[in-house]
């Protein structure tokens, strides 16, 4: 099916679904689920990348999940587009005393975010002028 642009609203009785199609296999990959339904109540639902060690926060998923597996585990997150969010949890820990320390590109406000406990959150919105500007979070420290 072709790009379809609507000027009036588009309405389902079962939600919507943002889906990407493999162009080699076809596989169908869904990456947000809006819902209407009883058994969803209207919320939205993003693609969850799980994150063990060090390494690249993604810009494709809307919440990645972290486990840490070292104290001080680096994590890099480029500049995304602009009015961007993205969610990041601190969900396991290989050790106690681990810790996991994001470094984006452009933070406004700081230059890292450091995770050091399970349930530790950011949820963080990204602006052409500013970066990545946080808009909530929990128990992370900024310097």
């Amino acid at each position: 099916m072709a790009n379809t642009t609507f000027s009036g609203p588009v309405r389902s009785e079962n939600g919507f679904e943002s889906i990407t199609k493999n162009g080699t296999t076809g596989a169908i990959t869904t990456n947000s689920t809006y819902g209407t339904d009883a058994t969803i109540g209207g919320t939205v639902f993003g693609s969850v990348q799980a994150l063990t060690g060090a390494g690249a926060v993604n810009l494709t998923d809307l919440i990645t999940e972290i486990t840490a597996e070292n104290t001080g585990d680096a994590l890099t997150l480029a500049d995304g587009s602009a009015g961007q969010v993205k969610i990041i949890s601190y969900v396991a820990e290989s050790a106690a005393g681990d810790t996991a320390i994001l470094t984006p590109t452009t933070l406004a406000g700081g230059s890292t975010i450091t995770f050091d406990s399970v349930g530790d959150a950011a949820t963080l919105v990204y602006s052409t002028t500013s970066g990545w500007t946080i808009v909530g979070s929990n128990s992370v420290t900024v310097a």
